[in-house]
């Protein structure tokens, strides 16, 4: 029955991949931003209650057991072809059981140099730790209960969709309502409270992938210093998803081989939304690219996304970086001969494009009636 009890009270909630359509990166330096959530790429975070509080690895993301060391780190081709080698001498000189052990290391090495230290437990634990502290000093009193925390996610690995954040967002949503506390942590600082647990671990970004994840839907962000300092966090406006054009994301499967301008792009942005002006929209998402690669050079944005961008411009579709590299957002103006161009290119590219299918606001009627109107 205890069991029964469990499954019932299990929680499972979801965040979604981002795209920063306009102003990124201007949120880290009190800017503006135009961002939108996407439907076919998201991250579930499962709490149940539990005896002792857990977090669970997740069978492919946090692997702690691997065939070998080397498959554990990752290894270039020049030294696979050695590894060969290698496996040929231990074929000849050891037996069956120590064949095995001798092969382990380079089976550790493979995973850590493809998919680095990185998995989803940390960020779990980083935000329990920040959402206990935030409880603590606001006087939020927690029931004495423990829980058992997992996640999954199918949101592409370093192609800029957030998708760290979109763990830690789910997580915090399984908390709020784990606690019976969402009424107590207001909309607008949730989003701080997700970038104060990737802080923990020494990530920096600013708050609008946040924000884009924790209000669904088409977000219009204003982080100016006015609101930041008076109200701890800015103003932040949903939007109707329908004011978007049809849009298209193309990313590589393999993606490893002026300031105050860029803000304003974000305030001319939601204007040209409003007004459905998608060849104005279009012209502003070129100028976003423009700029960043102004900002960083051509190095630090790497030759792959940088050649995204161009084959989307070579059908004449505007297109910039989702978030600060790995996958781009492209707009056709032009309309479908357009669009068949674009999946033509991206197809002899190698690299995969799909229509992006933007995902709603998962805002509550009443958490929408109690944000901030200033």
């Amino acid at each position: 029955m205890a069991a029964a009890t469990e499954v019932e009270m299990a929680l499972e909630r979801r965040a979604y991949a981002r795209v920063g359509l306009l102003g990124n990166p201007s949120d880290v330096y009190n800017g503006k931003a135009l961002s939108f959530t996407i439907a076919d790429f998201s991250a579930t975070v499962r709490l149940r209650p539990s005896p002792e509080l857990l977090i669970q690895p997740h069978p492919h993301h946090d692997l702690v057991a691997f065939p070998s060391l080397p498959h554990l780190i990752g290894v270039p081709k020049h030294v696979e072809v050695w590894h060969s080698q290698f496996m040929q001498l231990i074929d000849i000189t050891y037996n069956q059981k120590n064949k095995r052990k001798a092969a382990g290391l380079f089976d550790l090495v493979s995973r850590l140099q493809s998919e680095g230290y990185y998995g989803g437990v940390r960020l779990l634990m980083a935000i329990c730790k920040v959402f206990y502290n935030h409880c603590i000093q606001n006087n939020i009193s927690l029931n004495a209960e423990n829980f058992t925390l997992s996640y999954d996610t199918n949101i592409p690995r370093q192609a800029g969709l957030s998708g760290s954040s979109a763990i830690v967002c789910a997580a915090l949503n399984c908390l709020l309502d784990f606690y019976d506390v969402r009424h107590l942590i207001k909309v607008e600082l949730r989003p701080n409270l997700i970038l104060d647990a990737e802080k923990e671990l020494g990530i920096v970004a600013g708050l609008q992938d946040r924000v884009a994840q924790v209000y669904g839907g088409l977000v219009y962000m204003d982080f100016s210093k006015e609101h930041m300092d008076k109200l701890g966090h800015g103003i932040y406006r949903p939007l109707d998803v329908n004011l978007l054009p049809p849009l298209f994301l193309i990313y590589a499967e393999n993606p490893s081989d002026s300031g105050k301008e860029v803000a304003q792009l974000a305030l001319d942005g939601r204007r040209a939304l409003l007004q459905k002006d998608y060849t104005e929209l279009a012209r502003l998402m070129s100028r976003n690219f423009d700029l960043r690669r102004e900002m960083f050079g051509d190095d630090v944005l790497g030759s792959v996304n940088i050649k995204m961008v161009e084959v989307a411009r070579s059908v004449g579709a505007s297109s910039k970086f989702t978030g600060s590299g790995g996958a781009v957002v492209a707009l056709c103006p032009d309309g479908e001969a357009q669009v068949e161009l674009l999946h033509k290119a991206c197809q002899e590219a190698g690299f995969v494009v799909q229509q992006i299918k933007v995902a709603p606001s998962v805002l509550s009627d009443e958490e929408l009636t109690s944000l901030s109107t200033c």
